[in-house]
């Protein structure tokens, strides 16, 4: 048999190479190349143009970043078979793989009651399945279900290697500096102690710039109003797209589309061989996208102006609210759509909308915790061994209140 080990070209890690034929078979699946076609950061092009990188990218670059920590531990004794290191970065090349088309769009709008985690684990079971069940080790260390704790930590923590790739990719493709770590080094002050993950002593103001790094990316990037008003133009779009398609309108759309835009579709419609999660592994930008540049020509009035307005980035306003909006300005709001755009009071409500934004915890000791290595050999949590960082600022969950509306 040809050998079939590859390397990947990545912009921001440089040359990444496929250390085994299983991670050669699983890259090969149909369900990971599709996240080629899916983008790492959904909407946020709207603001910064280079953010068009996808969640292949992303999953590549953390998988070399598994292999970079696996390397970092051996070396300094860490107990490590060769199984164990490919079953891990097998299970992070893997931890996005459920993602929808513009990240969690799809999740509030064509699918009930399930996450993406739970159809990310269902279409690992299922590659396992077809290649003959090589990803039970992997599965295992993605589930926390795996003796060595600490292999799972790497996927899933406060400092995980997903956490470190999406900040030194995502700041690299927007051009946001405020979000570049250090990699190399917060790799290389890596240890495990009683089966945990702990970062060394002298890695202490590496660990501190992540955290700060991550919450600026936050209100940066990922919440950027703009890019959460064009993601708001998009639930809109699709939420009218499922009314019309629930009356009985045929609407112009992919058949991956149609299986979800015309049938509400619960959890208990997906399993690894089902026909609901084989439909799903065939929805990406792709499909939204081209429909949405169809139904800028709907003789729907609402669709067609909402679908119009996004292609042509003409996206809601968004306003800063101290309280929410009383009815009286709610209903004002919806008599002046719907007189300057000809439409119903109820179709108004298309055009607006008040949502909360927040960032998740930069930090919570509730969660699996960030251990510092002392040079005496005792473990301190981070909130504690820091000298400048604020436990108070690292929990506190900051709240913004927006409006918005569609630009008359």
């Amino acid at each position: 048999m040809a050998n079939k080990h590859k390397i990947i070209n990545d912009p921001v890690f440089g040359f990444i190479q496929l250390e085994s034929d299983l991670q050669y078979d699983v890259v090969q699946h149909p369900y990971v190349q599709r996240l080629s076609r899916i983008r790492q950061l959904g909407l946020s092009n709207m603001v910064y143009p280079g953010a068009m990188h996808s969640r292949f990218l992303h999953s590549i670059g953390a998988m070399h970043l598994m292999s970079e920590a696996l390397r970092c531990l051996r070396q300094k004794g860490v107990s490590i078979t060769e199984q164990e290191a490919i079953s891990a970065q097998v299970a992070i090349l893997l931890h996005d793989i459920g993602h929808g088309p513009f990240s969690h769009v799809l999740e509030h709008t064509l699918v009930d009651n399930i996450t993406h985690e739970e159809i990310s684990l269902m279409m690992m079971e299922r590659i396992n399945d077809d290649l003959g069940g090589p990803l039970d080790t992997a599965i295992a260390i993605f589930r926390n279900e795996y003796p060595k704790h600490f292999l799972h930590q790497l996927i899933s923590s406060q400092l995980d290697v997903d956490r470190i790739d999406y900040l030194c990719r995502d700041s690299f493709f927007t051009g946001v500096q405020e979000g570049r770590v250090a990699a190399e080094r917060l790799l290389k002050m890596l240890d495990v102690v009683n089966d945990r993950l702990v970062v060394e002593q002298k890695g202490i103001y590496s660990v501190e710039k992540f955290l700060v790094a991550r919450r600026l990316m936050y209100w940066q990037v990922y919440l950027h109003k703009t890019s959460v008003a064009a993601e708001q133009q998009l639930i809109m779009i699709l939420t009218r797209a499922k009314e019309l398609a629930r009356s009985g309108k045929q609407l112009f759309c992919s058949p991956a589309l149609r299986y979800f835009l015309y049938t509400q579709r619960h959890a208990a419609d997906f399993g690894p061989h089902t026909e609901a999660l084989e439909m799903y592994s065939l929805l990406d930008d792709t499909d939204v996208l081209s429909a949405i540049k169809v139904w800028m020509s709907s003789d729907d009035r609402v669709l067609s102006l909402l679908c119009r307005a996004f292609n042509q980035r003409q996206l809601f306003r968004g306003r800063l609210l101290s309280e929410p909006l009383s009815d009286q300005e709610r209903m004002a709001l919806r008599q002046q759509y719907a007189q300057t755009l000809g439409i119903s009071e109820q179709d108004a409500e298309h055009y607006m909308f008040v949502e909360h934004v927040s960032t998740s915890n930069t930090y919570s000791e509730k969660d699996v915790s960030i251990d510092i290595l002392s040079n005496d050999g005792t473990v301190k949590d981070i909130a504690e061994a820091s000298e400048i960082l604020d436990l108070a600022a690292l929990t506190r969950k900051p709240k913004k209140l927006y409006l918005f509306q569609y630009r008359l």
